[in-house]
This record gives C-alpha cells, structure tokens and sequence, in this order.
C-alpha cells in the first residue's frame, strides 16, 4: 500500500516541477471517417513547449477530443525538449539555416529592440525558446509541422563561443577576438 502511494506521490511531484514551462498551440486539424451512422470526427494538435530560458521542443497529439489531442502533444513536447544557446539570452549567436523536407528556414541575429520577426509555426518556437530579438524567412513548404521541424533543425546546429573554443581547444576570448583582429590590423597599418 505504502509502495502504491508512493508512486503516486512520485508522478504528482513531477507534474509540480515542471510549472516553468510554457506552451503554445501552433495547429489543430480536424479529421472525419465517413462511417455507416454519420461521420466520426478525430483531432490532432501541434503544440510548442519551452521555458523561455534556452529550451524548447514539440509534439504532436490526435485524439476524438480537442483538450485530450493537446494533453498528447504537450506530454511528447516535454519529452523532446532540445537546449539551445542564446547570446545575451535574447538572440542567436550566428545566422542558421534549417530544413526539413521541403521546408527551408533561415534565422538571423538581430540588434536588440528589433523584436521576433517571423510566421506563424516559427515565431511560436522563438517565442517558446526566450528569443526576444530574430530576424527570420520560411522558404519552401508552409505546412506547420515541417515549419517547425526545420525551425528545430536549424537550432540544434547552432553553437556558442564556448562550445566552439572547446572544440577547438582554444579560449573563448581566441574565438571572439578572431574576427575582430583584420579590423584592428587595418586600423594599425591606416595609423602608419
């Protein structure tokens, strides 16, 4: 008995410490099967969970009912949360590319105060992820799903100065100061 409680305390606690997430549903499509009584109708929902913090993911749910088909995706969305690194915690750290069958996504950094410039399905994921300054196109495919898949894509390829410098066994201030160094050399060589 003590075990079964338990258990169930276990599952509450988890529902409890996940109250920072936020979610958005992006889509909801309506299907009907023609049966012998009438027609049957099924829903499926597309829903983008983050904790505008750096995380971000989606899912996708079908049901009979609305509220239990975006129950379904926001569970799988939890699950498949991706982290992202932000610079300044409100933009990208270089311009990505996404794709995703014939879905195309291309996201830019921006200075601050431009805001999230991008459609629908992308701007729900920027929103979700704590972007707060993106400039963005979505080229190709306008299906939702693929939208944010190739949105999804794209952030997973970004990398920070950090995880660059680590790769390369190199310091974080090398890397930042790489592209600086052309500039400040031109500017020594106009002095002379």
């Amino acid at each position: 008995m003590a075990e079964r409680e338990n258990r169930r305390g276990r599952g509450r606690n988890r529902e409890e410490e996940n109250p920072e997430f936020a979610d958005r549903l992006v889509a909801i499509n309506r299907v009907s099967k023609t049966v012998k009584g009438g027609k049957r109708f099924g829903f499926a929902a597309l829903v983008v969970v983050g904790d505008q913090k750096g995380r971000v993911g989606f899912g996708k749910g079908k049901a009979k009912e609305v509220p239990e088909a975006i129950r379904k995706a926001t569970e799988q969305a939890k699950r498949q949360l991706i982290r992202v690194p932000l610079r300044e915690g409100r933009t990208l750290h270089h311009d990505i590319e996404g794709r995703h069958g014939a879905g195309k996504v291309i996201m830019r950094t921006a200075p601050e105060g431009t805001g999230i410039i991008a459609g629908g399905p992308m701007r729900a994921v920027f929103e979700m992820l704590g972007v707060k300054d993106v400039v963005s196109k979505s080229i190709g495919s306008q299906n939702p799903y693929n939208m944010i898949r190739a949105t999804l894509n794209g952030l997973t390829k970004e990398s920070s100065p950090r995880q660059v410098a680590q790769r390369r066994g190199k310091k974080v201030a090398d890397i930042l100061n790489k592209g600086e160094a052309p500039a400040a050399a031109a500017e020594e060589t106009a002095d002379a």
